[in-house]
């Protein structure tokens, strides 16, 4: 089954500060479209909340009160505070199929963010106004679906072959090397690299770390008592030490300390 990377951290402590749900894109947009996201709060009275969340794979355009625009693939783990009311609109494109969007590859995004306009001209900011002063999560999905329907187009044939590169990791959590994924895909090492500096906007190595990342997240939040060893030797790791400094360096704290923060 292919996996697909949430990356919500910390989900007990946001429990009841947020709800998030899914929609479908239009028909003719599926092909780059994973699906659009709305996370609505209301903390009126309540604490601001904090909400991290890991990396993934796919590039998003967002409608939102502090941060729309076109959000490339990072290696940073994304921070967004809510505070008040309001709402945020996003859209997630498959891994790989926002290239023919853009002038350039995707690796290229300035600081990885770009203002609506920068994309998609006067019409992204409109959209952007129309979005937040909008309740109706169909009517914002439809907006969405209009602006994204002036630019789309067929998928490239090097999209489509970074979109298959990344749903063979997504797929097969036995891949936790660059060149078992060139032997997966048929790819030269170099061809990933070229490829995904492209069309992804990451390298492929930094790429298979990602699944790898979301996988131990979930796993520890499912299972706050799992021993860092054991998860280690799961998902691939050398050894405990490499798993440890990986997940610390991306999380900011130990996979210990993380299982014990969901109970």
């Amino acid at each position: 089954m292919e996996r697909v990377p949430q990356g919500i951290l910390n989900e007990r402590l946001a429990e009841g500060r947020f709800d998030l749900s899914r929609h479908e894109p239009a028909e003719s947009l599926r092909s780059f479209v994973q699906y659009y996201w709305l996370v609505r709060w209301d903390l009126h009275g309540k604490p601001d909340h904090e909400q991290r969340v890991l990396p993934n794979l796919s590039v998003h355009v967002s409608f939102s009160p502090a941060a729309s625009g076109v959000w490339a693939p990072s290696e940073d783990v994304f921070s967004y505070r809510l505070s008040g009311k309001g709402h945020v609109l996003g859209v997630r494109f498959h891994p790989g199929c926002f290239r023919s969007f853009l002038a350039g590859p995707v690796s290229a995004l300035p600081g990885k963010h770009v203002p609506l306009e920068a994309v998609f001209g006067e019409a992204g900011k409109a959209t952007e106004a129309a979005i937040l002063t909008n309740e109706d999560a169909g009517e914002m999905v439809a907006l969405a679906n209009s602006l994204l329907c002036t630019k789309a187009r067929t998928p490239t044939s090097s999209e489509l072959r970074a979109r298959e590169a990344v749903s063979a990791i997504a797929v097969d959590p036995s891949i936790t090397k660059v060149g078992q994924l060139s032997e997966a895909t048929g790819l030269s090492v170099r061809s990933l690299q070229r490829l995904f500096t492209d069309c992804v906007g990451v390298s492929p190595k930094w790429a298979i770390q990602v699944y790898r990342l979301n996988e131990a997240a979930k796993r520890l939040a499912e299972e706050p008592g799992l021993h860092s060893a054991s998860l280690a030797a799961t998902l691939g790791y050398s050894d405990q030490a490499h798993f440890t400094r990986s997940f610390t360096a991306a999380i900011g704290t130990p996979p210990s300390a993380y299982g014990r923060n969901q109970i």
